[in-house]
């Protein structure tokens, strides 16, 4: 499990990831939370490339309670 940032905030139905360095999870990969609770896939990376955002097609019921928590790819 790899740490992959921080959810911000909702945008188009998807869950806004903040990375926190240059590195990211491939397209796919499922996002889980810190108790290993799946919260859907990333779909899209944008922004710069020292922080990029990643957005996630969230699988969880109510992904806006997720902002503001750490966010992990399974690996």
């Amino acid at each position: 499990m790899k740490r992959i940032g921080e959810a911000v905030r909702m945008a188009q139905g998807k869950l806004i990831v903040r990375s926190p360095d240059e590195s990211y999870p491939d397209l796919g990969t499922e996002i889980v939370d810190e108790n290993l609770d799946g919260v859907g896939t990333v779909v899209s990376v944008f922004g710069p490339v020292e922080r990029p955002y990643l957005a996630v097609l969230a699988d969880h019921d109510r992904p806006a309670l997720l902002i503001g928590s750490p966010l992990y790819a399974r690996t």
